[in-house]
């Protein structure tokens, strides 16, 4: 994958979280629609990790194939 592709989909991630946290009833978190927002800003959070992990695992890729 390309970085510039790993970079936007990285901040379509922040994005969703972002929206996700209007979503979330802070009196009620673990009720209602609140618990969906909560499990979408932890799906948008492994996403992101994963992205992290993917472009880590590409930079080490690149320097073991440079020696």
């Amino acid at each position: 994958m390309n970085k510039i592709v790993i970079v936007i989909l990285i901040v379509l991630g922040l994005g969703l979280i972002a929206y996700n946290v209007t979503l979330v009833d802070f009196k009620n978190p673990f009720q209602g629609n609140s618990i969906i927002a909560l499990i979408g800003i932890l799906a948008a959070l492994c996403a992101i990790v994963l992205l992290l992990i993917y472009s880590t695992s590409k930079k080490i890729q690149k320097k073991i194939e440079q020696d």
